[in-house]
């Protein structure tokens, strides 16, 4: 468990639950995530100029998309081949934003979020068309079957794939058919990007992994 500047803790007894949490504390609702720990649960490393109290005894903790919500800084700067899936929501227009000043920067926030995704994945894809430092995909959860070349087998009608990528972000419970139908759906647009904008043999898929299509 480790911040690249408040430090490292090899052995950590964080519940798993505890993990998942911190990172689903999207604000402002569910954040943030306090996590208590001792200075002594830190191996010392001079490399790490915060590691000292109280960064490292209340560490105060949000959802990692706030920073980089497709998880991409760690990968790039270790690897060259790089996959990325994105399941994140589409920002709708509003035609009537709401002026009293907790809605408003709510809305805001939103704004601010939206546009540091988009300039990373534009990025992202550049970098991909250039191929000079990285070679890989990304696909999304809007991603267009059509935009993929050659066609894969599966059967994928677009009403049916936007209507699964407007399936809003919640902590309910989906029906279990429905949630067959998102894992059929990023299954076949996964088989499609890497199977066409990735080195190396990728088999096309005769069938979904779950029964129904999409």
């Amino acid at each position: 468990m480790a911040d690249y500047r408040v430090g490292r803790v090899l052995n950590p007894t964080t519940p798993l639950s505890v993990a998942v949490a911190a990172s689903s504390a999207f604000p402002p609702f569910l954040s943030p995530l306090i996590l208590e720990l001792r200075q002594s649960d830190f191996v010392v490393d001079a490399n790490a100029p915060l590691e000292k109290p109280p960064f490292t005894t209340g560490v105060v903790l949000t959802d990692g998309g706030v920073y980089d919500n497709l998880g991409l800084e760690t990968a790039w700067k270790r690897y060259r081949s790089i996959l990325v899936s994105d399941g994140g929501g589409k920002m709708p227009p509003e035609p009537a934003p709401k002026r009293d000043w907790a809605r408003h920067a709510y809305r805001i926030n939103d704004i601010i979020d939206n546009q540091v995704r988009s300039l990373r994945k534009r990025q992202l894809i550049q970098a991909f068309k250039t191929g000079t430092d990285h070679d890989g995909t990304y696909w999304g959860i809007r991603s267009h079957i059509k935009d993929y070349f050659p066609a894969i087998s599966l059967n994928c009608p677009e009403d049916r794939a936007m209507e699964l990528a407007a399936t809003p972000t919640r902590l309910k419970r989906l029906e279990p058919a429905y949630q067959d139908r998102l894992i059929n759906w990023g299954y076949a647009i996964c088989t499609a990007a890497t199977g066409n904008h990735f080195p190396g043999p990728v088999n096309c898929p005769a069938q979904f992994p779950c029964s129904g299509g999409i």
